[in-house]
């Protein structure tokens, strides 16, 4: 994905040049942080804007691994990486995905 990209969507997730990614992003946010005002209109909101059933599930796995990541290093006070290694990580998960079944033997 380009750079700019990125960087814009992180600016601001609505100026996302894909109405799927906007539509993903509307719900990510009010999963994080108004979960209980979540309904299956929202569920209906992004497969009419396109997104599957199976990134539907993505994505909210993702949001869950993330979250309890988050608490974890809150709670055990997890040292933040440099900027580089982060990028780094980064780049393997897009590059991996998330299934770490197949490095875990």
């Amino acid at each position: 994905m380009d750079p700019a990209v990125v960087q814009a969507v992180l600016e601001d997730w609505r100026a996302a040049p894909d109405s799927r990614l906007r539509a993903m992003l509307g719900y990510l946010e009010k999963l994080v942080l108004n979960p209980t005002q979540l309904s299956s209109a929202d569920i209906i909101a992004l497969r009419t804007a396109g997104v599957s059933d199976t990134a539907i599930r993505e994505a909210n796995t993702v949001a869950f691994l993330f979250g309890v990541m988050d608490r974890l290093a809150d709670s055990f006070n997890f040292a933040i990486p440099p900027p580089a290694q982060a990028r780094k990580v980064g780049e393997f998960l897009h590059h991996n995905g998330y299934a770490m079944s197949k490095y875990i033997r």
